[in-house]
């Protein structure tokens, strides 16, 4: 016999013997493990995501006209009221001018009082023929031109008035003075921003939601906040936008969430500060089959199997399944595909059993 040949048979020799030991010590050698049965539960699928309060309304205010800063009235931290005024700025040539056009407005008005007697005379005369009717038709003319007069006049005080009253800046809504940018004396132009406003009754929560996810989610889904600057506090929540752009990066798409300042919810909470959104992704009365999280291995092509235990001809045997996974929800995993609902899966030992290796059962559940 060759050399060859010799080492040839010696190998194949000890293959033999190492399958037979192998085979020997599992069928002398059970492994003790713990099996559970799956369970089918109508499903509330979570999905929590944090993100940041921001607020519905935030505007960094101007004044409407340059002028000189005579009093600013509020600072930062200061809650005011719509229409409450924040700053005035000098309008005191501004109210002289409001003034000259008021006595403007008085002698126009003085005027065509006088046009009306002139032309209410002139009428009566001429029904007796006493006076010329062209005169009639001319001082008709003149109390016409002076009405034009008097409604410019009148149309350049409101003016006037509309720029006295720029002088003097007024909160737009209900908020916060979050910043003051400006101070006595200075001096201000148009769209400098003087003072930031925020509105606090009112809260957005903007999240990040996986792109797998998005697509579940809807004006109608179920949202509970969890602030976590007050554990424990539980806001409710609508979903308010959806914005259908992601980011390339994350692949995750912006979801927008308001909050409504009911009973006085969101005392405490500021813009900026982090909480938790959970939707309630709910599957309605669709029932599933779950397993522990625990029973899940991972196979090397990155899928999914569980070891199930069998009973085969007296023997209690270990079984591994390809399963095709749902969602997650706590500990707990749904089985797509690959399980029946009366398995017995294992939970404990399961990391070390090979197919058809022999089990047995410690603790079933």
């Amino acid at each position: 016999m060759s050399l060859s040949r010799v080492c040839l048979h010696q190998i194949v020799v000890a293959l033999v013997l190492l399958s037979g030991a192998t085979a020997s010590y599992s069928q002398s050698e059970a492994v003790p493990v713990s099996v559970v049965s799956p369970t089918q539960t109508v499903p509330t699928n979570r999905l929590r995501l944090s993100g940041n309060l921001v607020a519905v309304q935030q505007a960094n205010l101007s004044a409407r006209v340059d002028g000189l800063v005579g009093q600013v009235k509020v600072d930062a931290g200061d809650r005011v009221r719509k229409g409450d005024v924040l700053l005035d700025l000098d309008d005191a040539l501004e109210k002289h001018e409001l003034a000259r056009l008021q006595a403007s407005t008085s002698a126009a008005e003085a005027q065509v009082k006088e046009d009306r007697r002139l032309v209410d005379e002139a009428q009566r005369l001429t029904s007796n023929n006493s006076l010329p009717k062209n005169e009639l038709y001319l001082r008709q003319a003149a109390l016409d031109a002076n009405l034009a007069l008097l409604a410019a006049a009148k149309a350049e005080q409101a003016a006037q008035q509309q720029r006295v009253e720029w002088h003097h800046l007024t909160a737009p809504f209900d908020g916060v003075i979050y910043r003051k940018l400006t101070e006595n004396g200075e001096w201000v132009t148009r769209g400098t921003p003087v003072l930031e406003l925020v509105a606090t009754d009112r809260l957005y929560l903007d999240v990040q939601v996986p792109q797998e996810r998005f697509g579940t989610l809807s004006p109608d889904t179920e949202v509970n906040v969890l602030p976590d600057a007050i554990p424990g506090q539980t806001l409710k929540a609508k979903v308010v936008a959806l914005v259908p752009v992601g980011e390339a990066g994350s692949r995750t798409f912006r979801v927008r969430l308001v909050m409504e300042n009911s009973d006085n919810q969101l005392a405490g909470l500021l813009p900026g500060f982090s909480a938790n959104a959970v939707f309630n992704l709910s599957q309605g009365n669709k029932t599933a089959l779950m397993v522990p999280r625990d029973a899940l291995l991972r196979d090397p092509d990155g899928s999914f199997s569980l070891m199930t235990v069998t009973d085969s001809d007296g023997q209690t045997l270990a079984k591994r399944v390809k399963v095709k996974l749902g969602y997650q929800s706590g500990t707990q995993v749904e089985i797509l595909e690959g399980l029946v609902a009366d398995a017995k899966v294992v939970t404990r030992g399961n990391e070390i059993l090979r197919h058809d290796q022999l089990v047995k059962i410690v603790k079933d559940k």
